[in-house]
């Protein structure tokens, strides 16, 4: 059970990471580009190339469990990059503060996810741990 468990939520950890890339900042390119900018994000059409980049190999590299920790630190500079730039709460007040501060708190705790999986890996049933145990036989 334990293997098909932690296959199970590699996937559902980076599903958000893919649908966000493939489903939002490719087909909206230029509109993500847009918005980026008026946050503040420096060359913002290299840092979204960058991003997605980083969204795509990162979250494939989770749900295979092939290079786990390299596709969850991947993961983890686009979080802390993201959070920074578009959750920075401590620059609203009121109701706005507020939904910030939710938000930051989300990306947080999916930071927190990929320091586990940086730290522990991706588990049994993973691409990682077969090649582990091929090295050891």
């Amino acid at each position: 059970m334990q293997p098909v468990a932690s296959a199970l939520g590699r996937l559902m950890i980076a599903t958000i990471f893919l649908t966000s890339a493939v489903g939002n900042k490719i087909p909206q390119f230029n509109n993500v580009t847009a918005y980026m900018a008026s946050e503040g994000v420096p060359m913002p059409q290299v840092m979204l190339a960058g991003a997605i980049v980083f969204l795509i190999a990162g979250s494939l590299s989770v749900i295979a469990g092939y290079k786990t920790r390299i596709g969850a630190a991947l993961l983890l500079v686009f979080l802390a990059l993201a959070t920074y730039f578009f959750h920075d709460f401590w620059n609203f007040e009121g109701q706005e503060q507020q939904m910030q501060m939710i938000q930051f708190m989300k990306n947080l705790s999916m930071m927190g996810t990929m320091v586990f999986l940086m730290a522990n890996g991706a588990g049994a049933l993973s691409f990682d741990n077969r090649v582990t145990k091929l090295e050891t036989e």
